[in-house]
């Protein structure tokens, strides 16, 4: 250890005070705050992770983190704090915890881990803030109405498709139109019949439009 003298020249006299006359500099630690804080938001979590820096490589591993996050237009006074388990500079948020359509601001500090009985420190300052917000989650409602459609619309677009696959293989392979024949009051009469072309047409519509919405 080290032993810690203040000393000061009061009423033209020199004068020496212990102050510690045992220093453990390993028992009075405070680290830098953490830096390069940074988020990433979905409809599910939100993922937090920063860096730190000018800590030594075996206090690294041993470093504990406090969390803290609020309602971006909320003061810190509200926030809630969150000790986190784990070393490793990450944590994670559910979604269940943020409000929909609200902005939040997070963050972290850190000091040696409580559980180190070799070092002891106190909480670094306060990192600098991350914004995030949770994703929205798709409405219930949408995703039926969704469904719904896509069902009315396959029957037709398929049955569409099939007539302008059939008529079509039908109208290359024979060079003459198709003929219908009616027998109407003991008269034969022959009447002949083509293919509509906007019937060709609106198919053919259809094919491009499954298209899209693929």
């Amino acid at each position: 250890g080290y032993r810690v003298s203040l000393q000061g020249n009061f009423f033209g006299r020199n004068h020496t005070y212990v102050t510690f006359p045992e220093y453990n500099p390993r028992r009075h630690i405070k680290l830098d705050p953490p830096s390069n804080i940074q988020s990433n938001a979905t409809a599910s979590k939100c993922q937090i992770w920063w860096s730190v820096r000018n800590v030594p490589w075996y206090l690294v591993e041993i470093l504990q983190y406090e969390l803290q996050y609020k309602e971006y237009s909320m003061s810190w006074e509200v926030a809630l704090n969150k000790t986190l388990p784990s070393s490793l500079p990450q944590v994670e948020i559910e979604a269940t915890e943020l409000r929909s359509g609200i902005a939040y601001a997070a963050r972290v500090r850190c000091k040696v881990s409580e559980n180190e009985n070799s070092y002891h420190s106190q909480w670094s300052e306060w990192s600098q803030t991350t914004v995030f917000q949770r994703a929205d989650v798709p409405k219930v409602s949408e995703k039926i109405l969704t469904t719904k459609t896509m069902q009315f619309l396959f029957i037709p677009l398929s049955f569409g498709t099939l007539l302008y696959l059939f008529w079509n293989c039908k109208l290359s392979s024979s060079p003459i139109f198709l003929k219908c024949c009616f027998l109407t009051l003991g008269q034969k009469a022959s009447l002949a019949l083509t293919f509509p072309r906007q019937l060709l047409s609106f198919s053919h519509s259809i094919i491009c439009t499954m298209g899209i919405l693929r």
